[in-house]
């Protein structure tokens, strides 16, 4: 059974290319994402990096902290911080942990219990560690994401989740499809007409179970 939404992660001590850590205790009461990849020294995940390090002004304005994992060891991940400090202009200050026993990825749930790493692997041989875990303060993940080796993922879609996550988490609504920063938010379904006109003042009702009012947090 993979990761349930609302759940506690699993907790970790591992090396990681900053030095050791221990997971919930480097999360602290930040909020925090978790991001694997299959392997150092791949393409799509050198570009990934490089997203994540160009938009950490992003993270540090919203109390996330970032951290990447990958099957290989910590000093693998500190000689491939350079190419992707080349390639994406941006230093990638994050901590990438070392995985090499696959500890951390099973925890997780990215690969299968009796999954083991041949000699000579590939990046087929651990395709599945490529997964995206927003986890907040509480240490409950909040939100995961899959992807396979041949789509990037979206870091601007990931950090448009952490505002939605935290919004709603603040504020007790909803984001929509589509939500952006400043745009309308959904009063949950729960909440009366009457305390809905106390807590959020005037709100549009398209249906009786479809209520929206302007962002709170705008």
């Amino acid at each position: 059974m993979g990761l349930r939404i609302n759940q506690v992660v699993p907790d970790f001590e591992a090396e990681t290319s900053e030095g050791p850590i221990k997971f919930h205790d480097w999360i602290g009461d930040s909020w925090a994402i978790l991001f694997s990849h299959p392997k150092d020294f791949t393409p799509v995940c050198t570009t990934e990096f490089g997203a994540v390090a160009q938009l950490a002004d992003e993270w540090e304005k919203r109390g996330v902290k970032v951290i990447g994992i990958s099957v290989d060891d910590a000093e693998s991940h500190r000689k491939w911080k350079s190419d992707i400090a080349t390639f994406g202009k941006a230093d990638p200050t994050f901590p990438i942990i070392a995985d090499e026993d696959l500890t951390v990825s099973k925890a997780y749930d990215m690969l299968p219990a009796d999954a083991y790493l041949p000699d000579g692997r590939t990046p087929n041989d651990t395709a599945t560690v490529r997964s995206v875990y927003i986890i907040g303060p509480d240490k409950q993940l909040k939100l995961s994401m899959t992807y396979p080796m041949n789509v990037g993922r979206n870091f601007a879609e990931i950090l448009r989740a952490v505002d939605a996550l935290q919004m709603a988490s603040k504020h007790g609504v909803a984001a929509p499809a589509n939500w952006e920063q400043g745009r309308d938010v959904v009063i949950p379904a729960a909440v009366s007409d009457a305390d809905a006109k106390a807590k959020f003042g005037d709100f549009t009702t398209h249906f009786p179970y479809l209520r929206m009012t302007k962002d709170p947090s705008a």
